[in-house]
């Protein structure tokens, strides 16, 4: 699918190492945008730029979303680099620990909610004053199938916790911002096929990694994990003008997990 009008629009993604995060950025850059992708590993950050060979059309910027500082440089770097923001996708996020409630530690419970949770208020924070100056622009912010439903209680709390707090804040800044003229979403995906998910399979199932996968992939509809290309595929969709009545929207990315 082309998006015509995401031509030398300028995309600001955070979590850029990950798969969601890279696949994102390809698709941005196939698009004919200019991106600006953050993380906190500037290692991995250059191993995606090498991959993604965009030229000065992507920069790469190191940050933990987690601090104002780092998200206030981020915004004013993409600023500096490319003139505006017009999509942000308010991707970063972790994981956290597998285990149940009561054997979560504060500490654990704690980065997971400053990572997901104050990193995607802080990028909102500081990218929106930008997009309502010049009324326009398109948020999308990662939650989960685990942010509309508790699910079996599979011993990821914080993630889950983080994940339903996203939703809220997605809505709320939606409604704040339509009159500014610029729209928030929140996409939410199954498991998707990444370096996060392998590590909840061996966190679920400790040396049986390869059957907790074939459990997880059963209870969807589809029979399988999504790939981060089709989670990007969204984003885009969110991202273009083709979405341009959608706001405040919880899409669902799931193979029919949540039917």
């Amino acid at each position: 699918m082309v998006y015509d009008d995401l031509k030398d629009k300028v995309a600001l993604i955070t979590g850029g190492a990950g798969g969601i995060g890279a696949a994102a950025a390809q698709a941005f850059i196939d698009q004919g945008a200019k991106v600006a992708l953050v993380d906190i590993s500037a290692e991995a950050l250059a191993s995606v730029a090498a991959q993604i060979g965009a030229g000065d059309r992507l920069i790469t910027i190191s940050a933990d979303v987690s601090k104002e500082d780092d998200v206030k440089n981020y915004v004013n770097a993409t600023v500096a680099a490319f003139g505006t923001i017009d999509v942000f996708f308010n991707n970063a996020g972790i994981e956290g620990k597998v285990a149940p409630l009561v054997d979560q530690d504060i500490a654990d419970f704690d980065r997971v909610m400053a990572i997901n949770v104050r990193g995607c208020y802080l990028g909102l924070k500081y990218v929106l004053p930008i997009m309502y100056a010049k009324k326009a622009g398109s948020v999308i912010n990662t939650s989960s199938v685990g942010g509309l439903t508790a699910g079996p209680g599979l011993g990821v709390t914080p993630y889950v916790t983080s994940k339903f707090a996203i939703t809220g804040l997605t809505r709320l800044a939606a409604n704040e911002s339509a009159g500014h003229k610029v729209r928030i979403n929140s996409v939410h995906p199954s498991p998707v096929n990444t370096q996060m998910m392998r590590r909840l399979e061996e966190g679920f199932a400790p040396g049986h990694a390869t059957e907790a996968e074939q459990g997880i992939a059963s209870g969807i509809p589809l029979g399988r994990y999504a790939e981060a290309a089709e989670i990007a595929n969204a984003v885009l969709f969110l991202a273009s003008d083709a979405s341009s009545f959608v706001s405040g929207d919880q899409l669902r990315v799931d193979g029919g997990q949540l039917s």
